[in-house]
């Protein structure tokens, strides 16, 4: 069994081989009809002159009976017979073709002694003067004819296909070069590939392929940074623990161990909580770099569930502000992604937000200044704030600001900041109008 064609220079090759091939046999078939056509019209027009010659040069009163020529003079091309009205032969130019006295004036083919022949027949001064000649010799040339044409071809064949593979192998040269670069690189080079001097048709490949590399390396790099920060802020945390577990060995009474036991139990908690919060970074931005496709959602729907979970579990005065007239405002979005940033951005607002202070969540669609296939998701609380100065280190990951309590993880921004990321946008932090603590707002894509 054959094996398929693999490479796309054998392909190149074969079928240019192949087309050759067809083109000269193509050629040659049409070389021989061709010459075929001229040898009939040739042959035909010299036959007819033949026999006017003879016409024109009989004597008068030829006498009956076969004029002998001798072997050497005698024409096997053209057979010219002379025969009488009566069915008498007179002459004859070649003994062994002797052809029927019957014949159609004019042009014909007759078969005589296992061939065929060309004959055209003409009568004069009571004589019919037969020209004929034998259609294997009309062949013989027209093949010979189509053979020289056909020939030159496929001789020149093998320096066509050299010129063809020098010119495939040119063509295909770009390939071979982004290979040898791909050979060259280390396990952790994942800079793109040289896009210059490329054909049209391996350019997006590689475009295409630079864009992968592109996604590799921010999911290493975020992969880098996740573990790096987990051991870092792992660090005192555990540290932490290890000196509460301590404390509470060394406890002498009831009431020592049971503070240690407290404290201990606030240290998982807060332990716990910063795992969670780190997995939650780090799948985020594992999404951002996965470029995985947005759909449409109801965003003012998605705002009044997040906002219920968090009035179950705090029992805070959360508001929602939803367009006016009704109708959803649909967002091209993560439905899960914007959970976790609402769920964080409301966690950040009723922690800052002072006792019996207020929460609230707005849905509104953009403004004239704004692109108009836009929605606004804002959560402003009445706490604090954040000074102009600090607002844009807040969305650092484990920046916390000077004199907070020191229970957060310094994620709850980064992680909704991550998030709007995944949304090609990013998150605005000012002073809110209407309850005088941080607004934090975000713009998303209107869907259609």
């Amino acid at each position: 069994m054959l094996r398929p064609l693999t490479s796309l220079r054998a392909r190149l090759l074969w079928f240019v081989l192949l087309a050759i091939l067809a083109t000269a046999l193509l050629q040659a078939t049409l070389a021989l009809r061709a010459a075929r056509a001229e040898a009939d019209t040739i042959f035909d027009y010299h036959m007819q002159q033949v026999a006017q010659s003879l016409r024109a040069g009989l004597p008068q009163g030829l006498a009956t009976g076969v004029l002998p020529l001798p072997p050497e003079e005698q024409d096997f091309d053209f057979v010219v017979q002379i025969w009488t009205l009566d069915g008498n032969l007179i002459f004859q130019s070649a003994s062994r073709a002797e052809l029927p006295p019957r014949a159609v004036l004019g042009f014909a083919e007759v078969d005589a002694h296992g061939t065929q022949y060309r004959v055209y027949s003409v009568l004069t001064r009571g004589l019919v003067i037969q020209v004929a000649q034998d259609m294997a010799v009309r062949e013989r040339m027209a093949s010979e004819l189509a053979l020289r044409t056909a020939v030159p071809i496929l001789l020149l064949a093998p320096m066509l296909m050299l010129l063809v593979g020098w010119l495939v192998g040119t063509s295909l040269a770009p390939v071979n070069r982004v290979r040898q670069q791909l050979a060259a690189r280390t396990a952790d080079d994942l800079t793109a590939v040289a896009e210059t001097a490329l054909p049209d048709e391996l350019q997006p490949l590689v475009h295409e392929f630079n864009g992968l590399l592109q996604r590799l390396s921010l999911a290493f790099e975020t992969q880098q940074r996740f573990v790096a920060d987990a051991a870092h802020e792992l660090r005192s945390p555990l540290a932490a623990l290890k000196l509460q577990v301590q404390g509470l060995r060394r406890a002498g009474d009831e009431a020592t161990r049971e503070r240690a036991l407290q404290r201990l139990d606030a240290g998982i908690d807060r332990a716990t909580r910063l795992i969670e919060q780190l997995l939650v970074l780090a799948r985020q931005q594992a999404r951002q770099a996965e470029g995985a496709p947005a759909q449409p959602l109801a965003l003012d729907e998605l705002a009044r569930q997040v906002v219920a979970e968090a009035v179950a579990a705090s029992g805070a005065d959360v508001g929602v502000d939803a367009p006016a007239d009704g109708r959803p405002a649909r967002v091209m979005g993560h439905p899960e992604a914007l959970r976790i940033l609402l769920r964080n951005l409301l966690e950040n607002a009723l922690k800052y937000a002072p006792p019996g202070g207020r929460v609230d969540v707005r849905v509104q669609p953009a403004g004239p200044a704004d692109s108009p296939a836009a929605v606004w998701l804002s959560v402003e609380d009445s706490g604090s704030g954040i000074p102009e100065g600090e607002r844009e280190r807040a969305l650092d990951r484990f920046y916390r600001l000077p004199g907070t309590p020191s229970t957060g993880s310094g994620l709850g921004l980064a992680i909704a900041q991550a998030v709007a990321a995944l949304h090609g946008t990013h998150l605005q932090l000012d002073t809110s109008p209407a309850l005088g603590g941080l607004r934090v707002r975000v713009c998303l894509p209107a869907a259609a």
